[in-house]
Parts: structure tokens; sequence; C-alpha cells
């Protein structure tokens, strides 16, 4: 072999040798941070954050939390913790947001028609079309007093002198309303009794009520009244 063959297997050697000692020599990486004390953490903080508001009664906001505690360390003692009270602030969570739900469906107006004071509250049927659709009126007027009517479109109801709507209040047996048209002819049915019917509206979420529309037929109208607010309809204030 010639002395620059025998150099280069040398030198190769010497590089084999190299790599080797460096593998070998080379400190192994760094492991990547533990995960759990991470997830313990995160754990710790949403647990806290769930007391905390348990505590400040925002149901709404705790329901999610809890639910997530729950679902993404389901055998943790911060789950068991939850669990405890998780379906109860469900609930109540889910009863806050139906009710402002409820709440929404009312309209409330004040102001002066044909030359009095007036206060109405007013909620649509949710049986029907945009378009066919029926309003429950509250109205209290300074010179015609206080009614409670339905007022639809068209042609108006079918009733002669004083007829009876079979009425349902949540899930009470039906009863008999007292209706009765308006001798000016708009499209509205006035409920004899008002101040019985406004009275039983604060303890019932829904009202189903029969009618026959003139030229339509008979159909079921349905009120969700469970957000009525008295408050928002005060009675007129007596003149001096």
């Amino acid at each position: 072999m010639s002395v620059r063959n025998r150099v280069i297997s040398f030198a190769l050697l010497a590089v084999s040798a190299l790599a080797a000692c460096s593998q070998q020599q080379a400190p192994a990486p760094a492991s990547a941070p533990a995960a759990a004390p991470v997830a313990d953490a995160q754990m710790t903080k949403a647990l806290d954050l769930y007391r905390k508001l348990l505590q400040e009664k925002s149901w709404e906001l705790a329901a999610p939390i809890g639910k997530e505690i729950v679902e993404k360390y389901p055998a943790s003692p911060a789950a068991k913790e939850v669990q405890e009270t998780l379906s109860d602030a469900t609930a109540k969570a889910t009863a806050i947001t139906t009710h402002r739900r409820l709440e929404r469906l009312w309209i409330y107006q004040s102001g002066k028609e044909s030359g009095g004071d007036q206060n109405t509250a007013s909620i649509y049927s949710g049986d029907a079309a945009d378009s066919d659709r029926v309003r429950l009126i509250l109205r209290r007027h300074s010179a015609w007093g206080q009614s409670a009517y339905l007022f639809g479109s068209g042609k108006g109801f079918e009733c002669r002198g004083t007829c009876s709507l079979a009425a349902r209040f949540d899930d009470q047996p039906p009863t008999k309303i007292k209706a009765y048209l308006p001798p000016t002819g708009e499209p509205a049915l006035f409920i004899s009794d008002d101040k019985a019917f406004i009275a039983r509206l604060g303890a019932t979420q829904k009202i189903s009520i029969d009618v026959t529309e003139k030229g339509k037929g008979t159909r079921t109208l349905v009120f969700e009244v469970g957000g009525f607010d008295p408050g928002k309809f005060p009675p007129l204030a007596k003149k001096r």
C-alpha cells in the first residue's frame, strides 16, 4: 500500500473513532417538561374559578366550567367535588337562560293614545309564521280602563255576542274564558274578565287559547308568557 493510501485509511479510521466517541459522550437531549404538573395547575385554577362563581351565584358561568373539569379530569378529586354541585348549577343556569328568552318575547310601551295616557304589554303567539301571528295585548288607558285582548290580521275572529274560548294555563285542565268582539270592528277579541286573566300571568309559563278566525277556521294560539314583568306594565298614575 502506498504512503498516500495508508494516510487516507488512517484518516478514515480516526474520523470513525471520533464519531463513535462523540455518540457515546454526547449528553442525552433534555426531556420535555412533564405534562402532568401543567395539567394539575390548569385543573386547580379551573376548580378555584368554579368555586368562586358558585359563591357569587353566577350559575351561567359556573356550569360550563364545571362541565369542562368533569370531562377533562374525570378521575380527579376536582371532578368528584364538582359533580356534587354541577347538576344544581346547570339547572339554575338553564332556568336563567330560559327566563331571559321569555322576557325578550314581551314588548312594553307607554305614551299617549287618542288623547289619553296608555301603558301596554304585548306578546306574539308562537304557533304560526310571522305574517300570521296573533298578539296578546294588555292595555291600561286613562279613558278606556284596563283591557286584555287578542289582535289578529285579516277579518278577525268569529264570536257572536259573548263567546267562550277554551284555554289552558300550563298543564292545568282546560278552562273557559268569556270574550267579545269590539263594537268598532277591529280584528280583535276582548277577554271579558281581564282582571282575573292578567292576575294569572304571573304564575303561568304558557297559555294556549282556541280561537276561530273568519275565513281561516279554528286554531290554537300559544303564548309563552313566563317572562311577563308586572313592573313594566304599571297602573296609570291617578290624576289629581
